[in-house]
């Protein structure tokens, strides 16, 4: 244990998924970490709980490892829309690929799915990832204070923790939306922000699907993520509050509850705010943030543990090089991807008729839908996704000129 006016080389103030995964890194490196956290293990947070073979990679460098059982594996993506959703004169080429389900005793949609390029995704919940990520930090020797608020924050002279003070060479901000550290640090300058709300349940069901489904209808979306053999986890995510109540939802989503009629609660519901922030600078002198702390992207993205782990390794070699404005750099480049898709994903859930005239032209044209898959998981590059954009635009085109 640390002890009053104790020197460490990297304190992490916030002990959930980034919080540990940088003092993982860190420690990857060489330094002495020390991570404070006001809470105890383990720790939850409302959000899909599927993580794409990005993450799992990251994890992988990581050291940390998922056993076979553990969770529930998904080989792709899958958008779904009810055949009323959003619209009153479906094109031809939606109306075929509804009518084709006619003989599907679960209600009429429209569905698109693309595997993932390479490899596979896990669901796994929340709690258990956390409880992962706190062994492996035992493991390579981080310290980790509990139930230990940190109250104060001075750069030059340290922190106070629990009562006590600690001093730093290093110090991460890892402590979520409403960060401290963020405010303390002067480092509140936003770039961009919005926000929309999102609901949780877990249901007692065997999964239907090895894909991870989102549904959309109205305003509303209802992501998908099978998380154990008989288990999946359902987030709502909408730009009102009372878009995400759960009956209300499943009234526009007649597949969706179809599929859940009958099944038990496997949780409590849990509801928060998701954020899509960038901004302007995420470090100064010897003080840097990481994963929520330092922006967010919309949760639909599924985005959120990718780019707080590979931040995470970015800040390592930037204390390693004794440089924190080459994190400021990379911190920019990581969240180029995960935002462009925040924006193309809230424009098909804020927009019906567009979405529609999307959809229709995935399911007709399939490798699109597949291409954006692959930029959305980084095994594509800008250049393709552009190419494309601008097929997709030129199918739109065609079939509503």
């Amino acid at each position: 244990m640390v002890c009053m006016n104790d020197q460490v080389d990297v304190l992490v103030i916030g002990g959930g998924p980034a919080g540990l995964a940088a003092a993982i890194a860190a420690c990857q490196k060489g330094f002495g970490v020390t991570v404070a956290d006001g809470a105890a293990p383990p720790l939850d947070k409302t959000c899909g709980e599927g993580m794409m073979p990005e993450s799992l990679a990251a994890l992988e460098t990581l050291g940390v490892a998922i056993a076979p059982g553990e969770g529930y594996r998904f080989r792709g993506v899958s958008f779904v829309q009810p055949c009323s959703a959003g619209f009153s004169a479906p094109p031809r080429a939606f109306r075929e690929t509804s009518l084709a389900c006619a003989a599907d005793p679960l209600p009429r949609s429209t569905e698109v799915t693309a595997d993932f390029p390479h490899g596979f995704g896990i669901g796994l919940r929340r709690p258990l990832l956390h409880e992962k990520l706190v062994v492996r930090a035992e493991q390579c020797g981080v310290q980790l204070l509990w139930k230990s608020p940190v109250t104060t924050l001075d750069a030059s002279q340290g922190a106070t923790v629990n009562g006590r003070k600690i001093s730093a060479r290093w110090i991460i901000g890892a402590d979520g939306q409403g960060s401290r550290v963020r405010k303390w640090a002067g480092l509140e300058k936003t770039r961009s922000a919005a926000q929309r709300y999102a609901n949780r349940r877990h249901y007692c069901v065997t999964p239907w699907s090895d894909f991870v489904e989102i549904y959309w209808s109205g305003l509303v979306q209802a992501y998908v993520t099978p998380i154990a053999a008989q288990e999946v986890c359902v987030v709502l995510i909408g730009d009102h509050r009372q878009e995400v109540d759960f009956d209300r939802a499943l009234r526009q989503l007649p597949q969706l509850r179809e599929r859940l009629l009958g099944a038990e609660l496997a949780s409590r519901e849990r509801g928060a705010v998701t954020v899509s922030k960038s901004l302007h600078t995420v470090q100064r002198a010897n003080v840097a943030l990481i994963g929520d702390a330092s922006g967010s992207v919309d949760a639909i993205t599924g985005e959120g543990l990718r780019l707080a782990f590979r931040q995470a390794f970015a800040l390592a070699e930037a204390m390693q090089a004794g440089n924190l404005a080459s994190y400021q750099r990379r911190h920019r480049q990581l969240e180029r991807r995960p935002m462009a898709m925040a924006r193309l994903m809230l424009l098909l859930g804020r927009h019906p008729s567009l979405r529609t005239r999307v959809l229709d032209s995935f399911a007709s044209k399939g490798e699109l839908f597949a291409k954006l898959l692959a930029f959305h998981v980084g095994e594509a590059t800008p250049a393709q996704f552009l190419s494309a954009g601008a097929a997709l635009g030129w199918r739109l085109l065609a079939t509503y000129a």
